[in-house]
């Protein structure tokens, strides 16, 4: 059984950096800009895109639509603390009590 902490760290965070990712490709960003944007490496970015990580959630409604905010404002350069960002998407996720009620819970 994984804690609700250990499926945030090892699912949640990594879906959202790659949800993130791909919104930022849809606004025109190279691998190498989002790295830049986000702070992670360019190879971290490939993994996103190429599903290799971040992979086992995928995003719907409100909190989609928090990502792709996110990832327009990122984009705009109008992001000061990207942390609380994607700290403020993972508390509205677990508001609506999706990682602890996931399947990810049980692997």
């Amino acid at each position: 059984m994984k804690l609700p902490c250990q499926v945030i760290v090892w699912d949640v965070l990594p879906a959202i950096r790659a949800a993130i990712a791909e919104e930022l490709v849809e606004c025109g960003a190279s691998q190498q800009e989002i790295a830049q944007m986000m702070g992670i490496a360019p190879s971290a970015v490939s993994q996103y895109l190429s599903k290799k990580r971040g992979y086992k959630i995928v995003f719907e409604g409100e909190v989609r639509d928090s990502i792709r905010r996110l990832a327009k404002d990122l984009h705009e350069g109008r992001v000061d603390d990207l942390s609380r960002r994607i700290c403020q998407i993972c508390m509205q996720m677990r508001e609506e009590d999706e990682p602890c009620r996931s399947d990810l819970a049980n692997d």
